[in-house]
């Protein structure tokens, strides 16, 4: 008993201390595995260039460094400011989705970039964070009884489907679809009714196959090598056919490091982006992959376990929501990589090579941290 009352009275202390005390709350664990995860990707950028720091590891440490002192500062700030701050973020990430229409950078057929000189910025990527935080705020301000209505999604619906529709315009139907699901994933969370959100569900599911005519003819045919890569294997099925002939190559313990075959010949393509988990399972196996997903497994229970330690109702959404989106990232990259689920160009967070996804994810991060500090803080209904 008396070292739990220690504790609890180091904590107090700590609170009042100030910043250093808001440091010393910052949970350290979910901190060491965002590090450990990025090494991991700078190892595999570094193997992915053939034994060289240039020209993608070497950036993504820059990035790395730039953003967790990013990550470290938004994990200190008051969630009074990020919970008043919510829907400014929204209009903002909206603003510049609007921009990339008007002056965006074109690349791989598609417009999804601002050109800011010293880098490119995906809006996009902020969008899925800047989607969570307004829901967060939404539904925090609810009535305690929870949303009981259909008009309730009226809101909701809004901060989800204009974005969505700004995205789709770029084209890009794999984000637009991620952020549905976050969106889904929001109004579950914050209590709708279950026959509201099968409805919505089933809405969705009724739109489908009218929106599959509506597809451009490169995404028809990534659903339908989804359904037999083995149609196309040296056009639309190249790259999910190589992806699984390099996994299996792996074997249990891998061919080690710097001497995957596929990857270093260049069978693989996009190695150092989409597809680097496949470059890891070669070279590290059966054994590597399964420890990758262990790690991601140890954020997804922290950034859980901190949502359910939060005492206010937009911490507790905000770290739910940010979390299931890094989940959906993980399911939706390793799924695509093993032919489980169509290709659709989203990167493994905090590995793959890319400056937006990198800084957006840590942006994350470091809210999911702040959610911790502030955990016993109460906020007003708006």
């Amino acid at each position: 008993m008396r070292g739990r009352e220690g504790a609890i009275t180091l904590r107090k202390d700590a609170r009042r201390s100030g910043l250093i005390g808001r440091v010393a709350l910052i949970p350290y664990p979910l901190v060491i595995a965002v590090i450990i995860l990025a090494c991991v990707g700078f190892g595999a950028l570094y193997s992915a260039a053939g034994g060289s720091w240039d020209p993608w590891a070497e950036q993504q440490i820059m990035r790395f460094s730039v953003g967790f002192f990013g990550m470290l500062f938004v994990a200190v700030v008051d969630l009074k400011w990020v919970y008043r701050l919510a829907y400014p973020f929204w209009f903002f990430c909206v603003a510049l989705l609007v921009l990339v229409e008007v002056m965006g950078v074109i690349g791989m057929g598609a417009q999804r970039w601002l050109n800011l000189g010293a880098f490119n910025l995906q809006p996009s990527d902020l969008t899925k964070v800047a989607v969570v935080l307004a829901m967060a705020r939404y539904y925090h301000d609810q009535p305690p009884e929870g949303p009981k209505h259909m008009k309730s999604l009226i809101l909701p619906a809004v901060l989800t489907l204009v974005p969505v529709a700004l995205i789709v315009i770029q084209p890009d139907l794999g984000t637009a679809l991620m952020i549905i699901m976050i969106a889904t994933a929001m109004v579950f969370i914050g209590g709708a009714p279950w026959w509201l959100f099968a409805g919505g569900l089933g809405s969705l599911a009724a739109i489908v196959p009218v929106a599959y005519h509506f597809l451009h003819d490169y995404q028809k045919k990534r659903v339908l090598t989804f359904l037999n890569p083995e149609s196309d294997p040296l056009g639309a099925g190249y790259h999910i056919t190589q992806s699984k002939i390099a996994i299996g190559s792996g074997g249990l313990h891998g061919k080690g490091f710097l001497e995957g075959s596929q990857a270093h010949l260049n069978f693989l393509p996009e190695k150092h982006t989409d597809f680097i988990f496949t470059l890891i399972a070669e070279e590290w196996g059966f054994l590597g992959g399964i420890a990758l997903l262990g790690l991601f497994s140890f954020i997804f229970w922290q950034g859980y376990r901190i949502a359910f330690r939060s005492r206010n109702p937009f911490g507790r959404l905000l770290a739910l929501g940010l979390i299931t989106n890094y989940a959906i990232y993980i399911i939706i990259n390793i799924g695509m990589v093993t032919g489980l689920m169509p290709v659709v160009g989203e990167p493994l967070p905090l590995i793959s090579y890319g400056g937006t996804a990198m800084i957006s994810m840590l942006f994350a991060f470091g809210l999911t941290l702040c959610v911790e500090v502030n955990r016993n803080q109460t906020l007003p209904r708006g």
